[in-house]
Parts: C-alpha cells; sequence; structure tokens
C-alpha cells in the first residue's frame, strides 16, 4: 500500500487527476512485480493449470487494503430489514425495486416476490419477479400484508432508470405504497435522511420531518438510522428526530404498520 504520508503529500501537492495518473503508476507496478514473483514460483508447485501467460492478466489495483470496503448504507439496511422480516414470519413479502441481493436471500425463508421498472430475470425457488411502475403499482387496496421499498423512492420522478420526469412522483409513490397496504400489515421503507435537497439525477435528500408527514396516517413501530458520521458504529436503534436532524446524507430506516 502506498505510504499515507506519501499519498497526503501527493493529494496536497498535485492535481486529483495528476494523483490518479501517479497511484494507477504505482499499483501497476506492484502488479508487474507480483505477476514476476507469482510465475517464478511455479516451478515449485504441482502442475495444476496451464501456463501463466501475460496477454491473460486482468489487473485488479487496488484492493490491497487494510480493511474490507463496503457500501455502509446497502449492507446495513438489508441486515435491518431482514431482521424485521425473520421476526414478523409473513406468509409472503413483497417487495418493490430494492437491492435485487436482498429478495434473492430472504426467499430462502420467506416467499418473496420482488418487482421493478426494470424487471429482473432471476429463476429461485421460493421467488418470484415481474414488472411495476411504483406510481402506479397494480396491486388492490389493502392486499399486502409485508411490503418493502428500500433506496428507491429517492430516485423516482428523476429519470435516472428511464421513468417518467415528475418533481412529485416520489410523493405520488408512498401513497401507492400506502394504499396497496393491508390493515394490520407492515411497510418497511428506507431512504436518504438529513437536510432536505435534490440532487439531480441521482437522488433526493429528505428531512426526517418530511417522511412523518407524508405517512402520518401509519404508525411508526421503528425508527433506526445509520449516521453519516461514524458509520463502522453500525445503527441507532431506536433513533429520533434529533438524530436524522443532525445529518447531511444518512441512511433513515422506518418501519411503518397501518391501524
Amino acid at each position: 500500500m502506498m505510504s499515507k504520508i506519501v499519498v497526503g503529500y501527493i493529494k496536497k501537492y498535485f492535481p486529483a487527476f495528476i494523483y490518479r495518473i501517479l497511484r494507477w503508476f504505482y499499483y501497476y507496478v506492484l502488479f508487474i512485480c507480483d505477476f514476476i514473483r507469482f510465475t517464478n514460483l511455479i516451478p515449485r508447485s504441482p502442475k495444476r493449470f496451464p501456463k501463466v501467460r501475460w496477454r491473460d492478466r486482468s489487473p485488479q489495483l487496488y484492493d490491497k487494503t487494510e480493511e474490507s470496503g463496503y457500501d455502509a448504507h446497502y449492507v446495513y439496511h438489508l441486515a435491518w430489514a431482514a431482521r424485521i422480516i425473520s421476526k414478523i414470519k409473513p406468509m409472503v413479502h413483497i417487495d418493490i425495486s430494492s437491492q435485487i441481493n436482498f429478495s434473492t436471500i430472504v426467499s430462502a425463508f420467506i416467499p418473496m416476490e420482488y418487482y421493478d421498472y426494470r424487471p429482473a430475470k432471476i429463476s429461485l425457488q421460493n421467488l418470484s419477479t415481474g414488472k411495476q411502475d411504483l406510481t402506479k403499482l397494480s396491486f388492490s387496496d389493502n392486499s399486502i400484508l409485508s411490503i418493502s421499498c428500500m433506496h428507491v423512492i429517492e430516485h423516482v420522478g428523476l429519470g435516472r432508470y428511464g421513468d417518467k420526469i415528475d418533481p412529485d412522483a416520489d410523493v405520488i409513490a408512498i401513497a401507492e405504497l400506502k394504499r396497496v397496504l393491508a390493515p394490520g400489515g407492515n411497510l418497511l421503507i428506507v431512504l436518504p435522511i438529513g437536510f432536505a435537497k435534490i440532487t439531480f439525477n441521482a437522488h433526493r435528500v429528505y428531512s426526517f420531518d418530511q417522511i412523518i408527514t407524508y405517512l402520518s396516517d401509519l404508525h411508526l413501530k421503528e425508527f433506526a438510522l445509520l449516521p453519516d458520521y461514524n458509520p463502522e458504529k453500525g445503527l441507532i436503534i431506536p433513533a429520533n428526530k434529533e438524530d436524522a436532524d443532525l445529518q447531511t446524507y444518512g441512511c433513515g430506516c422506518f418501519w411503518f404498520t397501518k391501524d
């Protein structure tokens, strides 16, 4: 790994693109050295593969880190939702456009239906997939007892995924989720929390008060928060408005029920 002192010096005194070039060059030299070292060791090992050829290389240059990197939002909110579903044990759970890995894994212990504006063609036992537009769901009123929509609403209406441009599409989507949720049902919503703003065409960030207002006719059973400061400490459960208002881009996890 590049010395932290060297990295700090380069970042301080060179433009960003120069830093990226120097970083690539440094790691590519290390890659060449590793290739030579590896091929020199092959004669000492039983022959199990064809000859290693330089033309077959595929340099992965930036994985020599002290710790494994991960996207904290997607690690923690999916784990949070899976634990809730394992607790409530629905007969079937419906997910609208969350990360597909969530549905594939949860389908190991709960029958899952996964829907997306861009449907995923996946074949697994206990999992069915299909197409839905979150602004006009095809489900009947009060028909779903367990449903999730995580890190999705903030994108709806921005056109990022080929959907129709509409500044109010997110509010329409929330209304649709409330409409199809059955009395006694559970709704899991996850979205960015902090100071309200739109970063076009990536996402929206919502204030805590906005979400509570949009879903005021439901009961908030739990609010968990992955803060944007020290996310490695994990979720704050339970979190509150004061925690949420400190964020710039926190991960807000809301568990609502319908009376």
